[in-house]
């Protein structure tokens, strides 16, 4: 992909991610388009139906969050970058609830479904690893439990004005994950 479609790709799924946790995947994509600065036949060349950019904010936005675990690692303590990445987490799983219904009907497959948990656990696994290896987190954490316990967490929080709550949530964790 040449420089200048890729910039308009990445600017596209930045701007639909803040739209649908927003407004839901019912947003314009009109608006969509206009917001990242190129115009509707851009989008729709790009992402033919409002299904196909729903799945890929999502793609993007959990990859974005799995690549987060080693960047957060380069400048801060591991426990600092376990709870940074949780934030993020919960932060993406508030924008995929406003793109639940579409989500389920385009990540039909236990594959799809699978994949993601294993994106996201060997994430975690690098995070914990690193947190065990300097003497801040409890060895023999199971991953999943940890990433089942955080999702949990975020649906409970869930709706608007519940982040707090998910916050105070994960320092919760943070703190049952120390050793």
């Amino acid at each position: 992909m040449r420089a200048d479609a890729q910039q308009n790709q990445e600017r596209l799924l930045a701007v639909a991610a803040k739209a649908f946790a927003d407004e839901g995947t019912g947003a314009s994509l009109k608006a969509i388009a206009k917001e990242a600065g190129v115009g509707i036949g851009t989008l729709y060349r790009r992402f033919p139906t409002r299904e196909t950019l729903v799945e890929a904010v999502y793609r993007n936005e959990v990859t974005r969050l799995c690549a987060a675990a080693s960047e957060l690692l380069a400048d801060r303590s591991p426990v600092d970058a376990l709870r940074a990445w949780m934030i993020q987490f919960v932060d993406l799983m508030a924008t995929k609830h406003g793109m639940g219904d579409t989500l389920r009907a385009v990540l039909v497959s236990d594959d799809d479904r699978l994949r993601t948990r294993y994106l996201l656990r060997d994430a975690l696994v690098v995070l914990l690893d690193a947190g065990v290896a300097d003497g801040t987190v409890r060895a023999g954490l199971d991953p999943y439990d940890v990433l089942m316990g955080l999702g949990g967490m975020t649906l409970i929080a869930e709706g608007n004005g519940q982040r707090e709550l998910a916050l105070r949530l994960v320092d919760l964790l943070i703190n049952g994950l120390a050793r």
